[in-house]
């Protein structure tokens, strides 16, 4: 005989019911998600590779001799596969309609390290911005690395755009399943 008690493990016995209308909603919303962290993806992701290979010659300028740019090319790589990871997540999620991770634990998982990845190219970013700035006497001399570093931390900020509306997706998830037990209101 069952009892009508949850698991002590943490498991619920009962299961959330959503009508078609609903599931069709919930999978639209999820493939508005994917396509942001898609987005966040190819631009982290084009950020680093402008600054992994912004380097010109053996005389010129390197980024990996600045601290700044190194902090915006692993910042970037960082985020990148970390929205490879919850595409991935993503994907799972629409096509069977289940969490990669218990669902307690996928909402917060998500919303957490959205606002601390989000965070970390904001601050990535900002910081090459500035060391850019600072360079632009520099760059009378040595002009492609200086226009290559500024589109690498261009790249950067579109992608934390993408990532903090994805923020904003994860966090109305985590509204939702505090106030009805669900990430998607029913």
């Amino acid at each position: 005989m069952r009892s009508p008690h949850p698991h002590r493990n943490g498991g619920e016995t009962q299961q959330h019911f959503h009508s078609t209308i609903s599931s069709q909603k919930l999978k639209r919303f999820n493939s508005l998600i994917l396509v942001f962290r898609f987005s966040a993806f190819c631009f982290s992701l084009a950020s680093a590779v402008f600054m992994l290979t912004n380097s010109r010659g053996s005389d010129s300028f390197h980024w990996y001799n600045f601290d700044a740019f190194r902090y915006v090319f692993a910042a970037n790589a960082i985020v990148a596969v970390y929205s490879l990871f919850e595409m991935t997540a993503a994907v799972w999620e629409i096509s069977r309609n289940a969490t990669l991770f218990p669902e307690i634990c996928q909402v917060w998982f998500d919303f957490g390290h959205d606002q601390v990845f989000a965070y970390l190219l904001l601050s990535a970013n900002s910081t090459g911005t500035e060391m850019a700035r600072t360079m632009k006497d520099a760059c009378t001399d040595n002009k492609p690395f200086c226009v290559q570093s500024d589109i690498a931390i261009a790249l950067g900020f579109v992608g934390f755009l993408f990532l903090g509306v994805s923020s904003l997706f994860s966090g109305f998830r985590v509204v939702c399943f505090i106030i009805n037990g669900s990430r998607f209101y029913v």
